[in-house]
């Protein structure tokens, strides 16, 4: 895997979505949903207002995901449209994921529901003309951004909005979250978390080797003269 952006250029990538006049302003919680909650694309295109179960004015929030909106492209979907609304990847259907709502996430997304109306549905983010958010929608604002907040050596690696998924795994996991839980959260398998997030996981060893020293050091003498 290759490397992803850090917590500086993330927050340089949402300004520069933000900058871009109206239409970036109501993306900047779209690309945010995948950084602070490693949301996939197809997820955050489904997400709707309802979801958000706990949004507070304060500390951390809590999402309840049900479903995704892939693009298969109209030939291949039932409803004869790009988008078709399908259970989570790797659950079955009626399953659901509940994932946590970073601080920074609960305030940008409490500015989006007071900025923006949401449509009849409830679907948080739409394209210019109020319908489904579209790849081409999303990836010209977001081509722009990559352009005007990261150098050319930065842009290298986060060339999709799904880098910044994969930038929410390895934040989580180097912030030493158990694999069980990050796979959980991000709605992995936790033999896929090992295998793709191997490196991060493996940075943590050092710090696990000194945490099982700790709680295994033999306690000091208590003064008990029985």
């Amino acid at each position: 895997m290759r490397l992803v952006v850090n917590p500086d250029q993330a927050r340089r990538l949402l300004d520069a979505v933000r900058a871009q006049g109206k239409r970036g302003e109501r993306m900047v919680a779209f690309f945010a949903v995948m950084y602070y909650a490693a949301l996939r694309p197809e997820e955050a295109v489904d997400l709707r207002r309802e979801r958000l179960v706990h949004l507070p004015e304060d500390g951390w929030g809590q999402m309840r995901l049900t479903h995704a909106e892939p693009r298969s492209g109209s030939r291949w979907t039932d409803s004869g449209k790009p988008r078709d609304r399908q259970p989570l990847k790797h659950r079955a259907p009626g399953e659901t994921r509940q994932v946590p709502i970073h601080p920074e996430l609960v305030r940008i997304l409490r500015h989006h529901l007071d900025a923006f109306e949401i449509p009849p549905g409830g679907r948080l983010f739409v394209g210019p003309r109020g319908g489904i958010m579209t790849d081409r929608t999303y990836l010209g604002v977001w081509r722009k951004a990559r352009e005007k907040a990261l150098s050319a050596k930065e842009a290298a690696s986060p060339r999709l909005p799904h880098a910044l998924r994969h930038a929410a795994v390895s934040t989580w996991l180097s912030a030493g979250v158990p694999p069980a839980q990050v796979a959980e959260w991000a709605g992995h398998s936790v033999a896929v978390l090992l295998k793709v997030y191997a490196k991060c996981i493996a940075s943590q060893e050092e710090d696990a080797k000194r945490r099982i020293a700790k709680a295994t050091k033999p306690q000091a003498a208590s003064g008990d003269t029985r």
